[in-house]
């Protein structure tokens, strides 16, 4: 089964985990808008009321047009479930996210779910997180300086680029810099270390958040934590 017929198929699977009155966290990328579309048809089906909050601007604006009830996540006081991609994980479900710009949102709306699921295609399983570039959100304000400073700590920064060579802008308009952690032992050290960098508004690893990983194929497969 090629790449896009898993995350469907995972996209899919992750529907069961919704009944009628939640309130849903949408993530973002390729994979989550498998689930976005997937959801609405199920929504229409089974005439659901469902409450979501996304996590992009671009996720927001599919399920908008989808038909999908979006608020603000500040106008709800929890979230039951969030499904959402990501771009690899380790056998204890911890995670590299941000491949789409989009880790500040999405941590912020894991870290207020109940549970979350990934939706994977199999290339997305590792044994050792490092094999996807880690991506750290910065504010633009002294980010040469920032960069100088991952670059001390072996991490080779490289900020990251559209294609006319402008720097990515996040949706709270600030810098991506990708770093290599492909040689780091200690992720849970290293998360705090950068968080202690001044500058640094997040990074991409989600360490400790995911309960549940489907990796989607012609049989389904589900790991819990």
């Amino acid at each position: 089964m090629n790449i896009n017929l898993q995350k469907k198929s995972a996209a899919q699977a992750a529907v069961d985990y919704i009944d009628d009155g939640m309130i849903v966290g949408l993530g973002t990328g390729s994979t989550a808008n498998y689930f976005i579309e997937a959801l609405s048809k199920k929504i229409k089906a089974a005439n659901w009321h469902l409450t979501c909050v996304t996590t992009s601007t671009k996720s927001q604006q599919l399920a908008e047009s989808l038909g999908i009830h979006v608020v603000s996540i500040d106008d709800i006081d929890h979230i039951d479930v969030t499904v959402d991609g990501v771009d690899e994980f380790d056998p204890q479900l911890n995670g590299i996210k941000g491949g789409g710009a989009a880790l500040l949102f999405e941590k912020i709306v894991a870290l207020n779910s109940k549970k979350n699921i990934w939706i994977v295609d199999t290339s997305k399983k590792s044994d050792k997180l490092g094999s996807f570039l880690l991506p750290i959100e910065i504010i633009p304000f002294g980010s040469v300086q920032l960069f100088t400073k991952l670059h001390q700590m072996n991490l080779q920064p490289q900020f990251r680029v559209d294609d006319q060579n402008h720097k990515v802008l996040t949706d709270s308009k600030n810098y991506i810099i990708d770093v290599d952690i492909s040689h780091v032992t200690d992720i849970h050290k290293l998360a705090d270390i950068l968080k202690s960098l001044t500058g640094i508004v997040e990074h991409g690893l989600f360490l400790d958040l995911c309960h549940t990983v489907i990796i989607g194929g012609e049989h389904i497969e589900k790991i819990d934590r």
